[in-house]
C-alpha cells in the first residue's frame, strides 16, 4: 500500500503497529443527540486524511467528507437527520435533505413533485385522494430507507488494505412497486476515492418504474470564487428561465450572492472509448490545486444534471449522474425515457469518486481536451 509518502509491502506495515486500525479502517457507531439520535453511521479513515462517513440508517448514502481537513460536501441547516422524520409529502424531503457528499433519490420516483397521471394512486394521501392518481413528493424514499444486513471491515487484498460497508434497502408497498438495492461502498488505506456498487432489483411480481439519481454536493472550501466545473461537455440545456439567465457562466462559480436562484443544467458529456464518462470540479487556489471528480458508465446513467446554487448558506453545486431528469416521473413518461425495471430484473450501477490534487487537475483537463 501506499502510505505516508511510501510503498509500504504488508508485513512491514504489521511489523510497525498493534493493529491496522492504527491507521486506518472503518467503526460503527450510533450518533447521539438532536434530530441525529438513534442513527448508525459508519466512518471511514484511509490513513491520509481522506475520510468520510456512511450512514446506513439512512440508505447507505454519504454524510460527510474531507480530505486533510478540507470539507468535500455541502452540509445543509438540517444537519444529519433520523429516518423517521422523513415527510415525504411534496417538498418535505427538504427538512432532512441533509445534503452531504452523496444523497440518492429514487428508487420509483425522483425530481420535482407532482402527480403522476398514468399510476394509480394505492394510498389515500390528500394531495390525490379525489383523483386517485398518485401524487409524488420531491425526490423518493430511498435515502430515508434505513438498511439491513449492514456489515463493515477491513481485509488484506494482496499487499493493500481493502476497508468496506454493504447493506440493502427496500422500497415496496403492498399491492404495489417492491424494489431492493443492495449497495457496497469500499475504499483502501492510501487511498484518496471510494467506490460504490449499486444492485437494483425488481423482488416483486409487476413491472415498476426505476429512476435513480446521484445526487453528489460539492460545497466549500472546494466550491468558491474561481472554481470551476471539469468535464467533456458536448451540450448544455438550461432547465428553465433561471437557468438560462446563468447559461454563459453554467461551468464558473462565484462567491455567495444573496438572493440567489438556484440554477439547473442538462449536460449532455463525452464518454470515452470504455463508456465512462468523468465530470468534476476544480479550484486551483485551494491548497495549490484541488478538485474531486465522479466516473461511471454513461450506458447505466445516461442523464446528468448539475445543480448550481451560488445562495447565502445554501452555496453548493450539486453533479448529478441519473437514469433520468429532475422534472419528475410523469415529465419522464412524456419523454418517453422513464426506465421501467421487470420483475426478476436488476440493474448494476458502479460510480468512482475521489480527490484531485494539482498534476492530476491538469492531467484530467489533458484527458477531456478542456
Amino acid at each position: 500500500m501506499r502510505f505516508a509518502g511510501k510503498f509500504w509491502k504488508k508485513e512491514e506495515i504489521l511489523k510497525r503497529v498493534g493493529d491496522i486500525t492504527q491507521i486506518g479502517g472503518t467503526r460503527l457507531v450510533e450518533l447521539g443527540e438532536g434530530k441525529e439520535k438513534g442513527v448508525i453511521a459508519v466512518d471511514f479513515r484511509c490513513g491520509n486524511g481522506f475520510n468520510f462517513t456512511v450512514l446506513p440508517d439512512r440508505g447507505m448514502d454519504i454524510s460527510y467528507a474531507e480530505y486533510q481537513g478540507k470539507a468535500l460536501g455541502w452540509i445543509s441547516p438540517t444537519k444529519q437527520v433520523a429516518p423517521y422524520y422523513f415527510e415525504p409529502e411534496g417538498m418535505g424531503w427538504l427538512r432532512s435533505f441533509f445534503g452531504g457528499l452523496l444523497t440518492t433519490c429514487g428508487l420509483t420516483y425522483a425530481g420535482a413533485a407532482g402527480e403522476d397521471p398514468e399510476a394509480e394512486c394505492l394510498v389515500s394521501c390528500v394531495p390525490c385522494k379525489e383523483t386517485n392518481k398518485c401524487y409524488l413528493g420531491l425526490h423518493g424514499r430511498i435515502s430515508n430507507i434505513p438498511a439491513e444486513g449492514v456489515v463493515c471491515g477491513g481485509r488484506w487484498d494482496g499487499e493493500d488494505y481493502l476497508i468496506w460497508a454493504e447493506g440493502h434497502m427496500r422500497e415496496s408497498i403492498v399491492f404495489g412497486e417492491c424494489l431492493e438495492m443492495e449497495r457496497r461502498i469500499w475504499s483502501y488505506i492510501g487511498e484518496r476515492r471510494l467506490f460504490i456498487r449499486d444492485i437494483i432489483r425488481n423482488i416483486g411480481f409487476i413491472p415498476s418504474p426505476l429512476m435513480l439519481l446521484y445526487h453528489i454536493n460539492i460545497g466549500f472550501p472546494l466550491v468558491d470564487e474561481g472554481s470551476y466545473l471539469l468535464g467533456a461537455v458536448k451540450n448544455v440545456i438550461p432547465r428553465d428561465e433561471e437557468a438560462q439567465k446563468g447559461l454563459e457562466e453554467y461551468n464558473h462559480f462565484s462567491p455567495p450572492i444573496p438572493g440567489f436562484k438556484e440554477q439547473v443544467f442538462y449536460l449532455e458529456l463525452q464518454e470515452d472509448d470504455k463508456g465512462m464518462v468523468t465530470v468534476g470540479i476544480a479550484n486551483k487556489g485551494l491548497m495549490e490545486g484541488m478538485g474531486f471528480y465522479v466516473t461511471y458508465n454513461k450506458t447505466s446513467l445516461p442523464f446528468f444534471t448539475e445543480w448550481k446554487m451560488m445562495g447565502e448558506g445554501v452555496y453548493v453545486v450539486g453533479l448529478e449522474p441519473g437514469n433520468c431528469h429532475v422534472q419528475g416521473r410523469a415529465k419522464e413518461r412524456e419523454m418517453g425515457t422513464l426506465e421501467i425495471l421487470k420483475p426478476g430484473e436488476e440493474k448494476v450501477v458502479e460510480l468512482e469518486m475521489g480527490v484531485l490534487l494539482k498534476g492530476e487537475i491538469d492531467a484530467m483537463e489533458r484527458k477531456l481536451a478542456l
